[in-house]
């Protein structure tokens, strides 16, 4: 099953807290490493929550109470966090599965995945909400969505793989400034390991992706699932047969976009009308 929803929590106090758990981890006499072995997690799992990067889950806080001898403070601060409205909630509850998968497959149409976006692409993406947001808003969404590209640059990276309708191409949202340097990301990105860029050609006679974008989702423990997303809503989806269907359709995708290489050169055509 996915996980249970979980509060946003406020940046500054996961900050707190994670700087209370570091300060204990020293006075236990432990590095990182060490304290990632008894948890029985990776070294970065626990750098990023001791900065304030990554939520402290509530069983991974039990487990520190017990080796850091924390006397129930841990938990405690856990449960009183104050909550931010950054994000609906079924956005939160998509994000943990994304920062934790081990492959991720996305189908888009519309805009970049949020993972692939420049600072100032984002920026301009969220100028385009409506009903319009205030500058701070921008700013806090633009920060979280450049958090996520953690996950392209992990020690071990998730299997990842886009397949993106070249219409996404044609948009300049913000201007010809962001929009190049939106395309020389986009050309690094794609020579990354383990990281595969497509782009679905305009004018196409068949098209398996009509209905939508969609991601699809691999777990540690090897679950697949799926995920749906609509103005103010979305859909987590965990159906076998449903995850299924949608896995065929990627593979539809796959076979009717550029392969890498094209889509490689594709960019670099754009990039040389500068």
């Amino acid at each position: 099953m996915p996980p249970k929803n979980r509060r946003r929590r406020n940046a500054s106090a996961m900050k707190m807290l994670g700087a209370q758990i570091g300060a204990l981890r020293r006075a236990a006499g432990l590095a990182q490493r060490q304290l990632a072995d008894r948890l029985v997690v990776d070294e970065e799992t626990v750098a990023s929550i001791e900065q304030g990067r990554r939520p402290l889950k509530e069983d991974l806080a039990v487990a520190l109470e017990r080796i850091l001898d924390a006397r129930g403070v841990l938990v405690a601060a856990l449960e009183n966090m104050p909550e931010v409205d950054l994000f609906p909630r079924w956005a939160e509850e998509y994000m943990d599965l994304e920062r934790e998968a081990i492959a991720l497959s996305w189908y888009d149409n519309q805009v970049l995945p949020g993972v692939l976006q420049t600072d100032r692409y984002a920026h301009a993406v969220f100028s385009n909400d409506v009903p319009t947001l205030s500058e701070d808003e921008i700013a806090l969404r633009v920060s979280a969505r450049m958090e996520r590209q953690e996950i392209l640059h992990r020690k071990e990276p998730p299997a990842i793989s886009f397949v993106i309708s070249e219409v996404t191409l044609l948009d300049r949202l913000g201007g010809d400034e962001v929009y190049y340097e939106q395309l020389r990301r986009l050309r690094e990105w794609a020579d990354l390991p383990g990281v595969t860029i497509q782009f679905m050609p305009v004018g196409r006679d068949f098209h398996a992706g009509l209905a939508g974008p969609f991601t699809l989702i691999e777990t540690p423990d090897h679950q697949r699932l799926a995920y749906t997303e609509a103005p103010r809503s979305s859909q987590i989806i965990a159906d076998p047969d449903e995850v299924a269907h949608l896995e065929h359709r990627y593979a539809m995708l796959r076979s009717q976009a550029l392969n890498p290489q094209e889509s490689k050169g594709l960019l670099d055509r754009l990039l040389g009308e500068q």
